[in-house]
């Protein structure tokens, strides 16, 4: 569409007209798409010969976005060998870089139609899949950044002699598998797809079932960029398929964004007759701590925005608070009005701040967990499915859900739910906050409000997360952005211990090799 118009998630609330102009004439544009038949792409056949599959939108079930075919295990097979015979990692640096930065401009350009196919396909609201459909590009151009600032990562360097010239050369792998989950269905699959490939290793992706049709629009911007067929391949399919791709011995490196069992899973059984890398991102519980010192309004709204975004299916999503005595009321009405005043609606909608969960399963988590509440504790507010509307079609709608009374170590404070539904809990001391706030095998994201700098010291001392953020009401826990907060988790939540749209992530990708040349 050429708007270029441009969001992050630091100005989600933002009220710009030309925004949302240029959304909907996007809207009609991805409405056009509906009914494609995307087949599996290995190099520059396409394939169908594998069981098809409907995606449908989970914001109105009586529409059928797309007819994919799942990658077979011979797909898998002749996607691996082109991947392998691939000139792509033989390309100079430069031009993988120019190359990627015009995917960049293509995903950029296109903004609007794919983030409203996004929208109707994982049921985000407009401003946040604005904002997964733009971050997308923006990684392309950050790791593209990253290596032109290194030069190439090949460096000279010290001589023992005079007649030795010796450098240091950072190698890609080979053939990269990329495994998406839904809820960024572009973002997640760029990230490590941008940053294998300016590496000059070769992608297999493999999407979510739900999340194909976006990771086919990004599949085809890279190769309209110039990124050649047999460098990047497109595996649809569920999890027998990525059960398949982990298996495949011709793997030289792995990225995996989903559940911790999975993750672990995978892990343990990514090993052929050497070691090879994994990069796995595996969720999180991530908790809020709200000292007395704090902004009642602001850690309210943050929380908020950070445990209801996307019907709290982020991994990112804050899921438990923590709040000092003395403010604990004032802030749990803070939190309640907060949560009553959000728009539960159809995600295409300007005014809808929640669209619907991705599926009948994750209705079904959501219904236990606030049974389990009732039984155990006390729904202040939510719990429920969204009353029907007039302008709301059948879907998997949820109202935003805030719990108290029970138990601190109860399952609610541990289990990773992925639902629009948060747990508070009132604590004696921040030293008791911080010790349930650590208090588990996950550590990605986490959030404090305090006015007080000493406090905010121990805090940042003392939290076990890759990402941390302080009296930030724009969101608590989430928000991250490439090149300004570096994206990954400790513990249970990250292997790498390098973050997405850091500093370090790009090097993952690729070996060092030590190159000694003694003149003659």
């Amino acid at each position: 569409m050429g708007s270029r118009i441009r969001v992050t998630y630091a100005t989600l609330s933002a009220d710009n007209e030309d925004l949302h102009a240029a959304y909907e004439e996007g809207l009609q544009i991805a409405r056009s798409w509906l009914g494609t038949m995307i087949p599996t792409r290995v190099g520059t056949s396409e394939r169908t010969a594998g069981p098809s599959f409907d995606v449908t939108s989970p914001g109105d079930l009586s529409v059928r976005l797309c007819t994919a075919h799942e990658a077979t295990a011979a797909d898998i097979d002749d996607a691996v060998v082109a991947a392998k015979a691939s000139a792509w990692r033989h390309t100079s640096w430069p031009e993988r870089v120019a190359v990627l930065r015009r995917a960049a401009d293509l995903i950029s350009d296109r903004s609007a139609e794919l983030a409203a196919l996004m929208s109707m396909e994982v049921g985000k609201n407009r401003l946040e899949a604005l904002g997964d459909v733009e971050e997308s590009a923006v990684f392309f151009r950050y790791y593209s950044t990253q290596v032109e600032d290194n030069d190439g990562f090949d460096r000279p360097m010290d001589r023992l002699s005079d007649a030795e010239i010796t450098s240091s050369v950072l190698r890609p792998y080979g053939v990269w598998a990329v495994i998406v989950p839904f809820n960024y269905p572009m973002a997640l699959a760029a990230g490590p797809t941008a940053a294998a490939l300016v590496a000059g290793n070769t992608v297999l992706l493999k999407p979510s079932r739900q999340g194909t049709f976006s990771a086919a629009k990004l599949h085809e911007c890279l190769l309209e960029a110039g990124v050649p067929a047999d460098a990047v391949h497109l595996l649809p399919g569920g999890d027998e398929v990525g059960r398949q791709l982990v298996a495949h011995p011709g793997l030289d490196g792995l990225t995996f964004t989903g559940s911790y069992d999975v993750g672990m899973q995978i892990e343990r059984s990514f090993i052929t007759d050497f070691p090879k890398p994994i990069i796995a991102e595996m969720g999180g519980k991530n908790p809020t701590v709200v000292s007395r010192h704090a902004d009642v309004a602001a850690a309210a709204l943050g929380v908020a925005r950070s445990a209801f975004g996307l019907s709290g299916q982020k991994c990112s999503a804050c899921s438990r608070v923590y709040v000092e005595r003395e403010v604990y009321d004032a802030f749990l009405d803070a939190l309640t009005e907060r949560a009553r005043a959000l728009v539960v609606g159809e995600p295409t909608e300007r005014s809808t701040y929640l669209g619907p969960v991705i599926d009948a399963e994750a209705v079904q988590r959501f219904t236990d967990a606030v049974e389990h509440a009732r039984k155990i504790g006390r729904v202040v507010t939510g719990g429920e499915a969204a009353p029907a509307g007039e302008s709301r079609p059948e879907g998997h709608y949820l109202l935003p859900t805030v719990v108290t009374d029970l138990p601190t170590d109860d399952r609610l404070f541990t289990d990773e739910l992925f639902v629009p539904l948060v747990a508070v809990a009132p604590v004696d001391s921040l030293e008791q906050a911080m010790t349930l706030a650590n208090g588990t095998h996950l550590g990605l994201t986490a959030g404090f409000f305090s006015a007080d700098d000493a406090e905010v010291e121990r805090f940042l001392d003392t939290i076990e997360a890759g990402v941390v953020y302080v009296n930030r009401p724009a969101g608590a826990t989430t928000g991250a952005w490439p090149g300004v907060q570096p994206f990954g988790g400790w513990k249970g939540s990250g292997s790498a211990g390098k973050a997405g749209g850091g500093l370090y992530y790009v090097q993952q990708y690729l070996r060092e090799q030590s190159r000694t040349v003694v003149t003659q």
